[in-house]
């Protein structure tokens, strides 16, 4: 058992909120941007590729979001209702606002950066009054993240979107997703982080995304206070990243479970938090043992960094269980 509470009577099991977007991933890998010339279109940004993987794992799930009205906005929705998510609350802006863009450069498995297009973009111009909180009291489970509190008033519109969670006992989940070039300064950052991290049951964070917002104090870089401090609001599990070193949960009655780490044929490392997300939530969701629910993160995350997509690598349930089951037989066999 986990400790959360998810109401059984609830029609959607999860919603997300924040961006859409697209990401244009590098087919000539291990090279420099510079060097490469042709890209691959996906639906990209942390809460739709976690979305994407909720609904992979046969969750019901929605967004609330806005596109832009152009032909890239169009194809996200269509990519969304194409993996069977409700964009119901889905808004096509019209303020001529347009379409993030991720550019991934693969120059080694573990050299991987994005040239992000941030200026303008629709998901950021979500207002308060796109935020239904009749949809919202429908949902088990919201999640937010980091990029969506960057700038008004997408802002404000997940801080509504927070307040009618916790009025109608939706499950709140805070992928961290610290993009740095959102903000105008890490001080900035910190405060509204905090303020929403205040509200939130479980936060998924890397070691380098919890330092940031713990920048006014003290105990920056451990992990027991990072965690302690969060479990004095709502926060009842809270997850710390260390990439290869695995992760860490932590939970309020003062246990702390170390995740595994899988194998992989890693082709890029951009991914990875998302599919763990997935994993984790879905196995919390099913009322599995925290450790259980960190394993199918670990595996989902090594099936993604294993694949040139994120959201169309979102593994299914069966895969897995086969992933991990052939983990556990020796049979996965890395270069």
């Amino acid at each position: 058992m986990n400790r959360l509470r998810f109401d059984a009577q609830k029609p959607l099991d999860f919603i997300a909120i924040g961006r859409l977007c697209i990401d244009l991933n590098a087919n000539e890998i291990n090279r420099p941007m510079e060097e490469t010339v042709t890209f691959t279109k996906y639906v990209g940004g942390s809460p739709a590729n976690i979305t994407i993987g909720m609904s992979r794992l046969g969750m019901k799930t929605g967004f609330i979001g806005r596109v832009a009205d152009d032909q890239m906005g169009r194809f996200i929705v269509q990519y969304l209702e194409k993996n069977h998510i409700d964009t119901s609350n889905v808004i096509t802006d019209k303020s001529g606002s347009v379409t993030g863009l991720a550019f991934t450069e693969i120059k080694s498995p573990t050299d991987c950066s994005i040239l992000m297009y941030r200026d303008n973009v629709a998901d950021l111009k979500l207002e308060p009054k796109d935020v239904s909180e009749d949809y919202m009291k429908q949902a088990k489970v919201l999640l937010i993240s980091g990029t969506a509190l960057a700038k008004s008033p997408s802002r404000e519109a997940v801080f509504l979107a927070l307040d009618y969670a916790r009025k109608h006992d939706v499950v709140v989940f805070f992928d961290l997703d610290y993009r740095p070039y959102t903000w105008n300064s890490p001080e900035e950052t910190a405060i509204y982080y905090n303020l929403a991290a205040e509200k939130c049951d479980v936060i998924i964070g890397t070691r380098e995304e919890f330092d940031m917002m713990e920048q006014f104090e003290s105990h920056r870089g451990d992990d027991k206070k990072t965690a302690k401090k969060w479990f004095d609001y709502q926060a009842k599990i809270v997850v710390i990243k260390h990439g290869k070193d695995g992760s860490i949960a932590y939970t309020k009655e003062g246990e702390a479970f170390k995740g595994p780490i899988f194998p992989a044929n890693v082709i890029k490392t951009f991914g990875a938090g998302d599919s763990y997300a997935a994993g984790f939530i879905y196995g919390l969701m099913q009322g599995w043992d925290i450790p259980k629910a960190m394993e199918y993160g670990a595996a989902a995350a090594s099936i993604v960094i294993s694949s040139h997509s994120s959201s169309e690598a979102m593994p299914t349930l069966e895969q897995i269980e086969s992933y991990i089951q052939k983990c556990k037989n020796g049979e996965m066999i890395t270069k």
